[in-house]
């Protein structure tokens, strides 16, 4: 039976070799292929390196079942425990060399998040943490979250441009007017690690994948900040940063 201290380990394993594996094959040169939009796109890098994490997946932890972003369920758990793969979150970042991207893990029981490893090709750092188990970078520990207002606060989000309209788009503007600035950065775990090391101040988007959500969730709350879902205009919002300020972003989405 692996501990947490192992699977933390594996998990920064994991994102390291991944995120190497598609560093390399950009410099190569990618082809694209595109999913539900001109901005929704995916390479030969996203795929290989989700077979190279599923597959260690499969052999280290046999009994644990595994989703990843572009196969969708590769294995079927036994033990109540499930990993989330993104190999390359931030593609569109990644395809046009924009140092935003990273590989991600995240790996929860049946009652919570356990823990969460985001790898940053671009500067080499590894960060890992979760609800049991206080977040590093590259085995230094990052310092407490300062509980803030959302005044004082950049919020990293997005909002699709069709959404900028309606009810979704009104539920947008009231969060995020609340801000003290604004960055759309284009990925969610690199940006939830931005959370985790006091350089952004909030997370907050619709429809969040899990695993986009949950790798940088367990960062996150490993520093102690918190994370929660709203629904609101038919969709369902995740917001993470200090208690106060995702309180506050809370309300401004439920206000009518």
């Amino acid at each position: 039976m692996s501990t947490l201290a192992d699977d933390a380990r594996l998990a920064a394993d994991l994102v390291r070799e991944a995120g190497s594996l598609a560093h390399r094959m950009r410099a190569d040169g990618l082809r694209l292929d595109y999913k539900t939009s001109i901005s929704d796109v995916v390479t030969a890098a996203d795929r290989a390196a989700e077979e190279l994490v599923t597959g260690r997946l499969r052999a280290e932890r046999p009994g644990d079942a595994v989703l990843g972003e572009e196969h969708g369920s590769v294995a079927d758990g036994t033990t109540g425990r499930s990993w989330v793969v993104d190999p390359v979150d931030g593609t569109y970042n990644f395809v046009n060399d924009l140092p935003w991207w990273c590989s991600a893990v995240g790996l929860r029981d049946t009652e919570d998040l356990l823990v969460g490893a985001v790898h940053d090709p671009t500067t080499g750092a590894t960060y890992v943490g979760g609800p049991g188990l206080p977040s590093t970078c590259d085995g230094r520990a990052l310092a407490p979250l300062v509980d803030r207002p959302l005044a004082e606060l950049g919020v990293a989000t997005y909002l699709h441009p069709p959404f900028l309209e309606g009810e979704v788009g009104a539920a947008w503007r009231r969060a995020a007017g609340g801000a003290a600035a604004l960055r759309w950065l284009g990925s969610m775990s690199m940006d939830q690690v931005g959370v985790a090391t006091g350089r952004i101040g909030l997370v907050f988007q619709h429809s969040v994948a899990p695993w986009d959500e949950l790798p940088g969730a367990a960062i996150i709350r490993g520093v102690g900040g918190v994370t929660r879902h709203v629904e609101v205009a038919g969709k369902d919002w995740y917001v993470a940063g200090p208690p106060t300020a995702v309180g506050e972003v809370c309300s401004r989405l439920l206000e009518r």
